[in-house]
């Protein structure tokens, strides 16, 4: 085999293995380059690890207000079981379940022919305590007389017969008092309607036997409810009664009228918790003109908690809470420190009450804090836009 060698000139030669070198420095300084950068990289992501930017607001005082839904339930402003006062029959039924009646309507009488039995013996005993009185009367008044004249009659006598006509005189007031009792009892075979209402439940029917609750009669002749006007009654926890107030205004709704929301004006509070639930008992007046609300309704109650004291708010995103503990995080000296916190009222809007003893106004902390965020641990912070302060809604 023949080897053929080519010459060539030696100015080509020359720029080849220029090229050739200049291609490798190239190479070359682009490694460098990117190696640098890895580097860079790599050294920025420790760092931010080591030492993180974190955001921070500045701690300030305010006053939140919050609402919170609770159940509550309407019942009538007023109600009242209507029983008989004496044993008796129904004579007259003037009213039945539905009725709307007035102060003072008669909705019932009774008969109970015994009563005026009674009253004629009354009667007739003050008439025979009274002919009692006169006799005795009569007999002290002649002694006095006889007793004018010196030896006649004892001292002894006159007394006596002046304690005779004191005690007739008493029989005469008692027999009197028990007539005024007979005559009570006929008044209350007229059962009227003590304030205006709707008769909600009847029991009883023309010519049926009735009495004193106490008698073995358990229910009620009839049930009246005031309508017109209605409580609306919820029970408060206990978390939430420092901000209540009776001047707050409630709105609710009930299930049959998904619609319609309605209004009402705090007026009781019982000043007092509910042992067993641990709960404030509050009282609404309702209007119900309009009777579109029903006792025993469920109403979902919007109650609204204004904070009384000013405090510090910030968003809910800078409170932690932790299996350990509720914290914020503040930036002290460039470092974190865990400060604890108890959480007030929380508002729509992504903002909550904190307090703790560590905290002053001015203090930076962390707008979005976690418990990864160790206390101690060296940051580096940088003030929040408003709408980052806002927090997590």
């Amino acid at each position: 085999m023949k080897t053929i060698a080519l010459k060539m000139p030696v100015k080509l030669s020359t720029a080849l293995v220029a090229l050739i070198a200049c291609s490798l420095t190239l190479s070359s300084c682009g490694d460098k380059k990117e190696k640098e950068k890895e580097d860079q990289a790599a050294e920025q992501q420790e760092q931010a690890v080591d030492n993180p930017v974190v955001e921070t607001i500045g701690l300030q005082k305010g006053k939140l207000t919050s609402n919170i839904q609770v159940p509550g339930e309407l019942a009538p402003y007023q109600q009242v079981d209507l029983y008989a006062k004496v044993a008796s029959y129904v004579k007259e039924l003037k009213v039945d379940v539905g009725s709307e009646v007035h102060t003072g309507q008669v909705l019932i009488t009774l008969d109970a022919p015994e009563i005026n039995s009674q009253l004629a013996e009354a009667k007739a005993r003050i008439a025979q305590q009274q002919a009692a009185y006169a006799a005795s009367k009569s007999n002290y008044d002649r002694l006095v007389n006889t007793a004018k004249t010196p030896g006649t009659i004892a001292q002894n006598d006159v007394d006596q017969a002046a304690a005779k006509k004191d005690a007739d005189y008493a029989n005469i007031e008692a027999a009197k008092s028990f007539y005024k009792q007979i005559s009570a009892n006929l008044e209350y075979l007229v059962i009227r309607a003590p304030f205006d209402g709707v008769i909600t439940a009847r029991n009883v029917n023309i010519g049926a036997y009735v009495g004193p609750s106490g008698t073995g009669s358990t229910l009620p002749l009839l049930v009246l409810q005031q309508q017109s006007k209605m409580r609306l009654i919820v029970s408060i926890p206990e978390a939430y009664t420092g901000g209540l107030s009776n001047k707050d205004e409630v709105s609710f709704t009930v299930r049959s009228l998904p619609n319609e929301t309605f209004n009402a004006k705090v007026v009781r509070l019982a000043g007092a918790l509910d042992a067993r639930l641990r709960s404030e008992h509050l009282e609404m007046d309702v209007y119900n003109k309009e009777k579109k609300l029903l006792p025993g309704m469920s109403a979902e109650v919007n109650v609204p908690l204004p904070s009384r004291d000013s405090s510090f708010i910030v968003p809910k995103g800078a409170v932690v809470r932790s299996t350990e503990k509720v914290f914020v995080v503040k930036v002290e000296d460039h470092h974190a420190k865990w400060v604890d916190v108890k959480p007030g009222l929380e508002d729509g809007s992504g903002q909550i009450e904190i307090f703790g003893k560590g905290l002053t106004a001015g203090d930076k902390i962390l707008t979005k804090a976690t418990d990864e965020i160790r206390d101690g641990m060296p940051l580096r912070d940088k003030p929040a836009t408003k709408d980052e302060a806002k927090g997590d809604e």
